[in-house]
């Protein structure tokens, strides 16, 4: 079971709204929703759940990249929501070789034959445990050693240590 939830930060406050994340395909599409709850171009999180299997954070501050933490992901790669929060950049994987012409292998297999050898390249291992940006709430009050050390209802105590747990409660 899937929860995600977006807090934005507001001068009254945080201000939490559940979402829906069936029509979200892509990291910017997550962010453009994102930046959408909050028009002043305030701090906006993503919050992400599987239940008991892992927890995303995204967190954007008006236009500047979206920053990320993902708490296991091995886990989130099996679901279809952690693969939005999986870019290559994230998980450390080389995205410019594939650019380069001279990188390409045209042994004469292109068009879909298979020449027998695996390079591996296509199946790259996702690391368990935890990728991203650990720092990603330090300066809202959740250091990154908390962040790392949560596991079961951790977006409630993400929430309860932003002082935003009655609004998240009100959206769950």
């Amino acid at each position: 079971m899937y929860f995600a939830a977006l807090l934005a930060r507001t001068e009254d406050g945080w201000e939490a709204s559940d979402t829906e994340l069936d029509d979200v395909e892509t990291l910017s599409d997550l962010a453009d929703l994102a930046r959408e709850a909050s028009p002043d171009e305030d701090t906006v999180l993503v919050l992400i759940e599987q239940e008991d299997s892992w927890f995303g954070v995204v967190r954007i501050d008006g236009e500047d990249d979206p920053r990320i933490y993902v708490s296991d992901a091995a886990a989130a790669a099996r679901s279809s929501y952690g693969e939005i929060l999986l870019t290559d950049e994230l998980l450390g994987r080389d995205t410019e070789s594939g650019d380069d012409l001279d990188s390409l292998d045209l042994d004469g297999t292109e068009d879909g034959e298979d020449d027998g050898e695996d390079d591996g390249s296509a199946a790259e291992a996702v690391p368990h445990g935890p990728v991203g940006d650990a720092a990603v709430l330090d300066d809202l009050g959740v250091s990154e050693k908390e962040l790392k050390s949560l596991s079961e209802d951790a977006l409630t105590e993400i929430a309860e240590a932003l002082g935003a747990s009655e609004v998240l409660e009100t959206v769950r």
